[in-house]
């Protein structure tokens, strides 16, 4: 599993000209799934998710958590996290789980997810989304649960 957490202070997502999620100061995650994941990362992930000291405290040193700070949260699904550019110049999706599978985990991860931060919200599986955010920092932090990077 990967994610991309970014610190924001707003965030969006519309398809088809819709609003369908929002939130304001919090994080905005991108999400990408892999056949191999395991509850183990599911549970990796939403612990980093929610622990992540991203937000200053008094201090004005990164200390604190989403939670915290009573942030929100929008998740995104976003399969090309798992985008291979290594060779050539199109990228492989080949790590990336397959639509029907990465459907299954999404929904998923965002349950398990919300059963700890009510508040989530989320985009649309497998839609074209625009997302918009307002990057706070900015403070962006990548994750993956097999700690390659």
């Amino acid at each position: 599993m990967r994610a991309v957490v970014q610190r924001v202070s707003r965030a969006s997502v519309e398809t088809d000209g819709q609003m369908v999620a929002l939130i304001g100061a919090g994080i905005l995650v991108l999400i990408a799934f892999q056949a191999t994941d395991s509850e183990k990362d599911e549970q990796y992930m939403i612990d980093k998710i929610l622990n992540l000291r991203i937000f200053e405290d008094s201090d004005g040193k990164m200390n604190r958590s989403v939670a915290d700070v009573n942030g929100g949260i929008l998740l995104v699904p976003n399969f090309t996290l798992y985008g291979d550019a290594r060779k050539g110049r199109r990228p492989s999706y080949s790590d990336s789980s397959d639509p029907q599978t990465a459907r299954g985990q999404f929904e998923m991860f965002c349950s398990r997810l919300k059963a700890v931060f009510p508040d989530l919200r989320t985009g649309v599986f497998q839609a074209e989304m625009n997302v918009s955010l307002m990057n706070d920092g900015p403070v962006t932090i990548l994750l993956d649960s097999d700690r390659k990077f």
